[in-house]
């Protein structure tokens, strides 16, 4: 019964987050919105809708640590699952601006939450902090964006607008997709928080190991089939910013609600987090660094690594959970060869490939 429920709430999940993205994109389509400025926001915010769904119903529920160890188990994901697949796929280009402004944001976001979690809680006041920087930067993209010049297509978002005579061509249908995605979402959430709870009562594992591995890849459904569809069509630099643009909003977004909304107890950040989960997703964030800008591209061999990597991340979660005997060797390996042998290769790499010259963005 809790398998059924898990995968009835991921599915219920997913389709929240289409009818979601669907209705509000078309509503702010239809209102005049630029198509560009609707892919920055709507669509790159809706495909965090279950991780803000999960986070603030486990917040509300007391469950605070799948609320945090959903958050920083799908940054993680994004970047070594969702990204390496995808390069694995096609090698990723990877736009100027990400290089410049996303991934440092990405950066300073994970920074502020490891400073922010060191008393070990995220307060109702850096809830406030969190979703304040969430509107500030929302408001900057969409101002840089309106500067510059804009294509009558919109080249990084899926949904365009309604035909005259279609169905949701009118407000009041476009009204109801976003009612039926948030209900969805809503009853999703519900039910696999509930199933991931019990999987770890069940397996003897604590709630934050869920929260990292199996919550954080079922809330990032989205995210995978936009980036692996997007690099199946050749749409190579929307693989790269949906995940980079989820990972802010996942900071900024969804643990600034979840705090919020968890009021006076705020989300406790689990001892496990603040000593080894949040520092490998800073360190992931910073990796992306190097690996851009070799050549401005992700190429298969480091999508490679990537996937690799959160193999062996998700292998030294469980373990841990287990209290595994392998585990003194599994990190000694981890930390004494295959860690410096790929920082080693990613310098040289970096030194010897030349940098791509810029391109323009379709669109300008």
């Amino acid at each position: 019964m809790n398998l059924m429920m898990f995968l009835a709430g991921l599915a219920i999940l997913v389709l929240g987050a289409n009818l979601l993205v669907r209705g509000a994109s078309k509503f702010a389509l239809s209102f005049g919105i630029s198509p560009l400025v609707v892919g920055l926001t709507v669509v790159a915010m809706g495909t965090s809708a279950p991780e803000v769904a999960v986070s603030v119903g486990a917040a509300l529920d007391g469950r605070t640590d799948i609320a945090v160890g959903n958050v920083v188990g799908s940054n993680v994901l994004n970047v070594l699952f969702i990204l390496g697949l995808s390069a694995l796929i096609a090698p990723l280009v990877v736009n100027a601006q990400v290089i410049r402004q996303e991934v440092p944001i990405v950066i300073g976001a994970s920074v502020l939450l490891l400073v922010l979690g060191m008393d070990g809680l995220l307060s109702f006041r850096d809830g406030a902090l969190l979703f304040v920087l969430l509107l500030a930067y929302t408001v900057f993209v969409v101002r840089q964006s309106l500067r510059e010049t804009q294509s009558a297509d919109c080249y990084d978002c899926e949904v365009r607008p309604a035909e005259p005579g279609a169905w949701d061509a009118k407000w009041p249908a476009q009204l109801g997709l976003i009612g039926a995605g948030l209900a969805c979402l809503v009853f999703g959430a519900d039910w696999l928080v509930t199933a991931s709870v019990a999987f770890a009562r069940a397996l003897g594992v604590s709630d934050v190991v869920i929260g990292l591995t199996i919550v954080a890849a079922g809330t990032s459904m989205p995210e995978i089939a936009t980036s692996v569809t997007a690099a199946l069509k050749g749409e190579r630099d929307i693989a790269v910013g949906n995940v980079v643009g989820s990972n802010i909003f996942n900071i900024l977004g969804c643990l600034g609600l979840s705090a919020l909304v968890a009021g006076d107890a705020g989300l406790v950040v689990a001892p496990s987090l603040l000593a080894f989960d949040l520092w490998v997703m800073i360190a992931v964030a910073v990796a992306c660094l190097p690996i851009f800008l070799t050549g401005r591209e992700i190429a298969r061999w480091e999508g490679g690594v990537f996937v690799a990597y959160y193999a062996s991340y998700v292998a030294y979660l469980i373990l841990a959970a287990q209290d595994h005997d392998a585990l003194e060797e599994f990190s000694g390996v981890m930390m004494g060869f295959v860690l410096p042998l790929t920082v080693v290769t990613l310098v040289v790499v970096l030194l010897r490939r030349p940098p791509k010259p810029e391109t323009r963005a379709a669109g300008d």
